[in-house]
């Protein structure tokens, strides 16, 4: 049984309502949670590629990261499937930000995927993980409960 369902959720993977790159975050987090995630993405084989400043570089461990972050534009890319882009960004070791794209989440297999990514982090990291509108970080609209282990809604749809 799916976390989530499409027709529940539609409303949410609208990039009109959303903006095509919804926030995902981890608050509270350390140096140590960043290389939990590092950790996860090796583990799982997902393809990614990390860069500074736009110049693709070698993937260094999470200290090293964010350390270099606060004077480089330091992002990841990790395709955790064919045609799912998430975007990581290192702004700073107390919380993991990152983006996906909506375009790419479509029906339930999309939010499938989506909710794979949230469960794999969320779990690594024995965090709460968030999903909210582009650039809107107070409205939280799905993510993934610890204790129900699983992903749920956070906000109510509207009704169109």
């Amino acid at each position: 049984m799916p976390d989530l369902l499409w027709d529940d959720v539609r409303e949410f993977f609208d990039p009109g309502l959303m903006g095509s790159l919804p926030d995902g975050r981890v608050a509270d987090t350390s140096v140590e949670d960043w290389q939990a995630v590092l950790d996860l993405v090796r583990s799982q084989g997902w393809s990614c590629e990390y860069s500074e400043d736009g110049v693709p570089v070698r993937l260094p461990r999470a200290a090293d990261m964010l350390a270099r972050s606060e004077g480089a534009d330091a992002l990841l890319r990790v395709w955790p499937a064919t045609g799912f882009l998430v975007i990581f960004r290192a702004y700073e070791a107390s919380s993991i930000d990152f983006d996906v794209d909506l375009r790419e989440l479509w029906g339930q297999d999309g939010v499938n995927l989506l909710c794979r990514l949230l469960r794999a982090i969320g779990r690594r990291l024995g965090k709460p993980v968030t999903l909210t509108p582009e650039s809107d970080p107070l409205h939280p609209v799905l993510g993934f409960d610890v204790d129900a282990d699983r992903v749920v809604l956070l906000a109510e749809p509207r009704l169109s």
